[in-house]
């Protein structure tokens, strides 16, 4: 499925107001992993409060020990600092790469901005090097404003 197929059905689930988001952003987290075949582990992170640290949130996926993960410790850490896309071709190269698992080859952490704030990301790994593009970044920039419209925390 093409990303401008994905996004009406991500609308879908982001409008199911009856649903918690949590709730909402679990079904996002598997309409991807179930429909971009690249996509081998999806999952959100969110600023713990005022602490310099995110915390793990809705993902489908393996079972990680990364429930907590500083700010500037791995890709998710810098994303929190730099407040930047972040693609990484082949995660071996990256001096600060916190592997999850031997068989993640790639990864894509896209912030989550609500009023000019970072207050997540989401990220994706991916068992195939160099698996995200352009249409990739997009495509999920797409999704993060869709859930920061529908941010009320």
């Amino acid at each position: 499925m093409i990303y401008t197929e994905l996004q009406p059905l991500v609308l879908d689930i982001l409008n199911k107001d009856e649903r918690s988001l949590n709730e909402r952003l679990y079904e996002v987290c598997n309409l991807l992993r179930e429909e971009v075949a690249h996509y081998d582990w999806v999952g959100f992170y969110f600023r713990n409060g005022n602490k310099e640290e995110l915390i793990l949130g809705p993902y489908v996926g393996a079972p990680t020990d990364h429930t907590v993960i500083p700010f500037g410790r791995g890709i998710c850490g810098q994303v929190a600092v730099s407040n930047e896309n972040f693609v990484v071709p082949d995660v071996h190269a990256q001096d600060n790469y916190i592997a999850c698992s031997i068989t993640v080859k790639s990864e894509i952490v896209i912030p989550l901005f609500v009023n000019g704030e970072n207050i997540g990301q989401i990220d994706i790994d991916s068992n195939t090097i160099d698996a995200f593009g352009e249409k990739d970044e997009q495509f999920l920039e797409f999704v993060n404003t869709e859930i920061a419209n529908r941010w009320k925390g």
